[in-house]
């Protein structure tokens, strides 16, 4: 498919939890009963904690992508994962009230395949070419493995985040090609936690060396691209060899693969091929030809031509900032029980009704899941949460919205609590302040005592607040985490 109306990438953006499980540790663990492990007990693999999952992780992608963008010129949103917490609650909507969009915007989830990221990616741009507007495209995984399995070793979780449109476009779609086949290289049926996946040989064989190239050579006829002139190629498959045999059968250049990012991160699913292209793009030159895989299903194939407007894109923290912000992990049994597959005692201060209120949760959406405060119209006081009655003046109806998501805040006060329950102990909690006014009491992630000072800078992340477990509903808040 050749878009009608020039469309492109106009905003880039990504998020990788700060956790990196050694991978060293996972087969110490395992080894005894998978010694074959050893040949992938090199570097570290990104894990989400505790109160982190994808529709988090998209949220965080999403703020990174819209640095210094307006955010009420978004037309629309599509999230795409094949964790999604949700099965009949729209996950894609939670992201857009993380956002504080507006209530007007469409929104999309898309799911059941690993190339779920890519289509989501290529059905943006054919709506932003309809609408003439700008789509968010949002893709996140968590994805859960056995112990002692090679997808425990290889599987990383992250997100990345795109916005498409026709104005100021850093990276132009010249065309896309999608090949649809029911090859089953693995599967995971509703009620399953895990994949069971085929024999790699095979799925390389008949799945990556046959699939791709078919695909590949039709998309670069379309385009009247030669093979040659592919400056990177972006392959999310972090398979030694995989890739270069891949490239190989395309004829594209040496040296045009990027980098998949396995030892550094893993393999983060449906979100791989977008956050690997949102790495291209961070150093990525005018006039330079990206070529994107997605892999599931068959196969999606996007070319980008990288226009002279990315000399322009405000600098985000992007794949590279947030691959630097990593806090080493050693401790397997603690992995496990983040990623729910260890239970756990947690003993009685755990034994209390998580239900939530519905209909309070939607009378209070803004302020709960999008951080919007009030400000007094009269003198400017910020006051969270937003009331009907200002705090100084006592006027009714005197507030005005004021997000705070996206404000810095500062440490008045902190407590580390080990008595009260929490799946991540200590518990660190406490007041903050924010810049230009408001303060709330907030608890602390991605956080240690190292971290706990006064006047410490704090960036409000969105998180899991808690999980009513009975009936299966999950409490999403703002956390305050160390800045930098």
């Amino acid at each position: 498919m050749t878009p009608k109306t020039p469309v492109g990438i106009t905003a880039f953006g990504a998020y990788v939890p700060a956790g990196r499980l050694q991978r060293n540790a996972i087969f110490a663990a395992n080894g005894w009963f998978n010694p074959a492990l050893k040949g992938l007990a090199k570097g570290e693999r990104a894990i989400a904690n505790w109160d982190e999952d994808p529709i988090t992780m998209a949220v965080e992608a999403a703020r990174d992508c819209l640095t210094d963008m307006n955010r009420e010129a978004l037309k629309g949103i599509h999230f795409a994962s094949t964790t999604m917490p949700f099965l009949d609650r729209q996950n894609s909507v939670i992201v857009k009230e993380a956002l504080n969009l507006n209530d007007m915007t469409p929104a999309v989830d898309t799911s059941g395949s690993q190339r779920a990221g890519t289509s989501a990616l290529i059905q943006s741009h054919a709506t932003a070419s309809v609408s003439e507007g700008a789509v968010l495209c949002v893709a996140a995984d968590k994805r859960k493995a056995l112990p002692a399995s090679e997808s425990e070793m290889l599987n990383g979780d992250a997100a990345a985040a795109f916005v498409v449109g026709c104005d100021r476009i850093v990276a132009k779609l010249v065309c896309c090609q999608s090949l649809s086949v029911e090859f089953v290289d693995h599967f995971r049926r509703e009620g399953r936690d895990t994949d069971y996946g085929w024999e790699s040989r095979w799925v390389r064989d008949e799945g990556y060396l046959k699939i791709i190239p078919t695909a590949v050579k039709a998309a670069l006829e379309e385009s009247g691209c030669r093979s040659g002139d592919i400056d990177k190629f972006i392959f999310p498959i972090t398979t030694r060899g995989v890739a270069a045999a891949v490239a190989e059968l395309c004829g594209l250049r040496a040296g045009s693969l990027c980098n998949p990012l396995g030892e550094e991160l893993g393999e983060a699913g449906t979100a791989h091929p977008l956050l690997l292209l949102a790495h291209a793009l961070e150093t990525a030159q005018p006039g330079e030809k990206l070529l994107v895989i997605g892999f599931g299903s068959g196969c999606d194939v996007m070319l980008f031509d990288v226009q002279p407007a990315i000399a322009e894109l405000p600098k985000r923290r992007g794949v590279s900032g947030w691959i630097g912000r990593r806090r080493v992990e050693t401790n397997y049994m603690k992995f496990l029980v983040h990623a729910g597959m260890l239970p756990v005692d947690r003993g009685m201060r755990a034994e209390f009704d998580q239900k939530q209120a519905l209909t309070a949760l939607y009378r209070n959406r803004k302020s709960v899941l999008g951080l919007v405060a009030g400000r007094s119209k009269e003198t400017g006081s910020v006051q969270f949460p937003r009331s009907d009655i200002a705090v100084d003046t006592r006027a009714a109806a005197a507030q005005e919205d004021y997000p705070l998501a996206d404000r810095t805040a500062r440490i008045l006060t902190f407590t580390a609590d080990n008595l009260t329950y929490t799946l991540d102990p200590p518990a660190y909690y406490g007041m903050v302040e924010f810049d230009g006014g408001g303060r709330m009491s907030a608890e602390f992630c991605d956080a240690s005592m190292d971290d706990m000072r006064v006047g410490r800078p704090m960036r409000m992340m969105f998180r899991v607040k808690s999980a009513d477990e009975q009936r299966g509903f999950i409490k999403y808040f703002w956390k305050a985490a160390p800045a930098g």
